[in-house]
């Protein structure tokens, strides 16, 4: 009988001490080097890829924003501030319906198809309203010239990055709006025009919100 409490309390111990250094490698040590590894070598990622403007976080290159003017009285869609380079269509975007105390971001895709009727008006509709923002006295944009990105939202719905063609046909209209030169917003564009990963992995992108902010910054100066 003694042997055998002897024996419990000797593995209780022994499964007790294993818990412990467990908890403390997994629980305690291990977190902690993974967290000095990405701050020292990944910061800038590991703290959200934040972009900072004014001396003051403003974003993240990872997730998209909206430009657009207040809403009027009335309106349930606001109009787009087109002194802004625009990014994609947020259609894929769902509605906050559970917590209505805070206005959250929620991501998702439309999942429509490419016959879907809904679709087919989105589409019709991004691309007239495009057109339209853009085109400016001595510059028309065709409807050919509108890239998919401009019509579509991704699959996310939170796409932070535009095409380069998207940013190019933008560039009368933000000269126009901000009193600016043609080739001074020109060369703004290609500045920020990001190529492919490694030569190969993706398309050339610009990201909206580094681009708006460096757009800022020549407003300022002129």
């Amino acid at each position: 009988m003694n042997n055998s409490v002897s024996n419990t309390a000797r593995l209780l111990g022994a499964g007790l001490r294993a818990l412990l250094v467990l908890t403390l490698v997994t629980g305690v040590i291990y977190p902690l080097v993974v967290t000095g590894i990405t701050q020292g070598l990944f910061s800038n990622k590991a703290n959200g890829s934040e972009i900072k403007a004014d001396g003051k976080v403003v974003g993240s290159s990872l997730i998209g924003q909206a430009y657009n003017l207040p809403l009027k009285k009335g309106q349930e869609t606001p109009d787009p501030d087109l002194k802004w380079f625009q990014g994609r269509p947020q259609n894929g975007l769902g509605s906050n319906s559970v917590n209505t105390q805070y206005k959250l971001i929620l991501s998702g895709a439309t999942n429509r198809s490419g016959d879907n009727a809904d679709l087919i008006k989105w589409v019709k509709d991004a691309k007239a309203a495009v057109v339209k923002d853009n085109s400016v006295a001595g510059y028309t944009v065709e409807p050919s010239d509108v890239p998919a990105d401009a019509v579509t939202s991704s699959g996310s719905g939170l796409d932070p990055d535009i095409s380069p063609q998207y940013a190019e046909i933008q560039v009368h209209r933000i000269a126009d709006r901000n009193g600016l030169p043609v080739a001074q917003v020109e060369k703004l564009v290609k500045d920020h025009t990001t190529s492919r990963t490694l030569g190969f992995i993706g398309e050339p992108r610009v990201n909206v919100l580094e681009l708006n902010i460096a757009l800022k910054g020549l407003v300022t100066k002129s």
